[in-house]
């Protein structure tokens, strides 16, 4: 095969060589040094589409969207297949983190996905019913996986309300990577694919808090979520939706939420009863009325919603220490 009269072939042993080294880099986060041997590799073998790729895949690894974007077209326009290539995803994202909505809507069309609307638009690609994920929330620090709504195929609106360790509020959108790394399954049996967070795209003006609850009951405790979901924003009892997974649990498959009977899986570090710093077991069945809950709303009406829910049944519910997390 020729393109632009080269003849195509294997890539040469330096090519190779230049490749394999520079990956070992980029795993030990010398991004700098793993650069300057795939911007050789690509001057070796300028016709081979994974020089390209390779570069794009590095730039998305800094962040440097422009170049990700720059080299991601060189790779596609190397191209044997005319769809499903991962060099199209990649372009993708780049595209979509630099809001470059023609682009995007080409990428994903190229690889094979339906965009809806005009071939020509100019917006954001919507209406693609990509349904819901979840994603791990800095994944190279305390990462933390959340559930949210997939806007298109590189961008979760955050539905869940993350831990203040985290730096991220209910309601941002987070640029994401396209390979899942774990995924969530739950009673009804659906399995949800876990995303992990490349960086923040858009922030959220809604901060969290933090409040101790008084809640004597199950349906107290919806009673808050629900008057929350109501207001247009967000409850969440952390006490029950949040579970310390190890590394490897975290990116393997793993429930949602506890089922009946004893775990028998061997990463389970907690006892009966008694759960450990990693535990994957609730506490068990039996209701515990103070809860730790976190709260995503205004600070003008988030004492109000405290206050709605108590006067609603004031014997047995009640509410202290309201914080400001994030």
């Amino acid at each position: 095969m020729r393109i632009f009269g080269k003849v195509r072939h294997r890539p040469s042993a330096s090519w190779r060589q230049a490749t394999d080294r520079a990956f070992t880099l980029i795993g030990d986060g010398r991004y700098e040094d793993a650069g300057a041997l795939l911007t050789r590799a690509a001057d070796l073998e300028p016709w081979l589409s994974e020089s390209w790729f390779n570069l794009a895949l590095l730039h998305k690894f800094r962040h440097d969207w422009e170049q990700a974007r720059a080299a991601g077209l060189r790779a596609v326009a190397l191209l044997d297949k005319e769809t499903g290539a991962p060099d199209w995803w990649n372009v993708g994202i780049a595209a979509t983190a630099l809001q470059d909505w023609p682009l995007a809507r080409r990428a994903w069309q190229a690889y094979g996905l339906r965009v809806p609307g005009a071939a020509s638009g100019t917006g954001e690609p919507a209406g693609m019913e990509l349904g819901s994920a979840a994603v791990r929330l800095s994944p190279e620090g305390e990462a933390e996986v959340v559930w949210g709504r997939r806007l298109d195929p590189a961008r979760i609106e955050v539905l869940s309300i993350p831990l203040p360790s985290s730096g991220r509020r209910w309601g941002e959108v987070v640029l994401h990577d396209g390979v899942p790394n774990g995924e969530r399954t739950t009673s009804a049996g659906p399995s949800y694919p876990v995303f992990d967070e490349i960086e923040l795209w858009a922030p959220s003006p809604v901060p969290t808090w933090v409040v101790l609850l008084e809640a004597a009951t199950e349906a107290d405790r919806d009673a808050l979520e629900q008057l929350a979901a109501d207001a247009g924003f967000a409850a969440e009892d952390w006490s029950s939706s949040v579970r310390l997974l190890c590394r490897a649990c975290s990116e393997s498959t793993m429930p949602s939420a506890e089922g009946e009977g004893e775990h028998l899986d061997p990463h389970d570090h907690s006892e009966p009863g008694h759960p450990g710093p990693l535990g994957h077991r609730s506490p068990g069945e039996l209701w515990v009325p103070e809860r730790e809950c976190g709260i995503a709303a205004p600070a003008g009406l988030v004492r109000g919603l405290l206050d709605g829910w108590v006067a609603d049944s004031p014997d047995s519910r009640e509410w202290r220490d309201l914080e400001e997390v994030c």
